[in-house]
Parts: structure tokens; C-alpha cells; sequence
């Protein structure tokens, strides 16, 4: 992991910190990075000593979205949106870890769908998202159009898609956007406190809960009633699950190993 040019793969304590690392520009998205993105999510999501996975920016910006410069007469928008970030946001979707946004700046366009995507969301009180999309005559891409309804309902997706307007940290945390807040100097240590976190709990369950949140999110009660269930057994056969009812009954706290 030590070859990429456009991020940084930082690992530690059973948790990986993906930073995008163009600060320059603030770190907007090539061509070089969304593969890069790729290849990095594919080797994380496969690699048995990490359990959780942050991803942040570099210096001033999350990532400000694509980068404009790129963009020349004749483009395929289309193939470029499904080249370069629909496969980075199906990986981060199909990940069976948690995934975390921890939005130190500006995320813009693409940017602010990287955040929506992860499950959960940490973000500076510095920090604000654009739907920036359609102050280029663009419109949202990259899963925007289909997170964006689910969290906020309709008429306030529309409103953040339309105009376009900065959402500060705290309009985000009260909309649903973001899980915390925290001053920008609290940022990384509160990201590495979630991480270790997340390392010491039931992998296997929260692999089983990320499938179960996006599959029940377009499912009907029934439907849904039947997944919980189907998850449920398989979660209860788990050394994590026995050691987690242990612990209960013997009223101390549970040791768990990740599987």
C-alpha cells in the first residue's frame, strides 16, 4: 500500500485511515486518485487485520469533488461518473466493515457522496458539504440521488440539490448528514477513539448489520422482518455472540476477537 501517489493508507490498532492526499487541490478527484481509490477499498475490504476503515482528507478540503480541470470537449460524463466513482461507492457500500467519514474541510459534488456513502459520519465544526453539482449545470452523481432522499425526505433533497448552498456542521448534524461534531482540533482524535472502537466490537455483527441496514432500506416491513431474522441466525452462531451473552449474564464487559 505504500506505492500510491494520490492517497495515504495509514493502519494501526486493527483500523486503516484512507487519506486523500492532493491537498493542493483540495484533493478534487482524477483519474489517478479514483483508481487509486479502487484499488486501495478492494485491498482493505479483503485484508483480515483491518476491522474498520476511515476516510479523510488531507489539509483544507475532504475532497472538493471532481476535478474540473480534467474535463475537455467532447467528455463522456456518463462514463466517467461510471468509470471513476460509482465503483469506489459500490465497494464502500458492499464493505462488510464500517466504514467512516471524518469530514476535516470543504466536501463538494462527489466529495460530499464519498460521506454520504460510509456509515458513519464525524465532521468539523469547521467543515461544510456542498451539492455543488449544479453550480457547474451538472447534476448529482455518484449516489447523491439516491442517499440524499433517504436521510433528509424529499423536499429538503431537493432544496440541497437545486441550489446548491453550503450546509454548515451544524444545519448537517441537525438534518441527519453527520452522526458528531467536533471542534477541528478534537477531529483526529476522536476518529482514532471511534476506530479503536469499532476494532474491539463484533466484526461479524457489524458486517451482518450493514447488510441488513441496505437491504431493508428499499424492503417492505415484511421483507425486512424475514432479513432480520435470516441475520439474526447467523449472528447468534458467532463465537462474538456467545462471549457477548456471557459477558451480559456475568455482568462484565465482553472480549471480542472479530469473528
Amino acid at each position: 500500500m505504500d506505492d500510491y501517489r494520490t492517497i495515504k493508507v495509514v493502519s494501526e490498532a486493527g483500523g486503516a485511515t484512507l487519506f486523500l492526499s492532493r491537498p493542493q487541490f483540495l484533493n478534487a478527484i482524477d483519474e489517478e486518485m479514483g483508481s487509486e481509490l479502487q484499488t486501495a477499498l478492494k485491498l482493505l475490504s479483503h485484508d483480515e487485520k483491518v476491522r474498520c476503515v476511515a476516510i479523510t482528507g488531507e489539509g483544507q478540503a475532504f475532497p472538493a469533488g471532481q476535478d474540473v480541470k480534467e474535463i475537455r470537449e467532447g467528455t463522456s460524463f456518463g462514463e466517467l461518473v461510471r468509470k471513476r466513482y460509482n465503483p469506489v461507492i459500490k465497494l464502500m457500500i458492499q464493505m462488510e466493515k464500517p466504514v467512516v467519514a471524518v469530514v476535516n474541510g470543504i466536501a463538494a459534488g462527489a466529495g460530499t457522496t464519498l460521506a454520504l456513502a460510509c456509515d458513519f459520519r464525524i465532521m468539523s465544526s469547521s467543515a461544510k458539504l456542498i451539492q455543488a453539482f449544479v453550480r457547474i449545470g451538472l447534476v448529482p452523481d455518484s449516489g447523491s440521488s439516491y442517499f440524499l432522499p433517504r436521510m433528509v425526505g424529499y423536499a429538503r433533497a431537493s432544496d440541497l440539490a437545486a441550489l446548491g448552498d453550503e450546509i454548515s456542521s451544524e444545519e448537517a448534524l441537525r438534518l441527519g448528514l453527520v452522526n458528531r461534531v467536533f471542534a477541528a482540533e478534537k477531529l483526529a482524535d476522536e476518529s482514532r477513539k471511534l476506530l479503536d472502537r469499532f476494532s474491539k466490537g463484533p466484526a461479524k455483527a457489524y458486517a451482518l448489520m450493514k447488510r441488513s441496514l441496505n437491504h431493508c432500506s428499499t424492503a417492505s416491513l415484511e421483507e425486512s422482518l424475514d432479513y432480520e431474522a435470516y441475520m439474526r441466525e447467523i449472528a447468534g452462531r458467532t463465537a462474538n455472540a456467545r462471549e457477548g451473552i456471557k459477558a451480559f449474564v456475568g455482568k462484565r464487559a465482553p472480549s471480542f476477537d472479530g469473528k
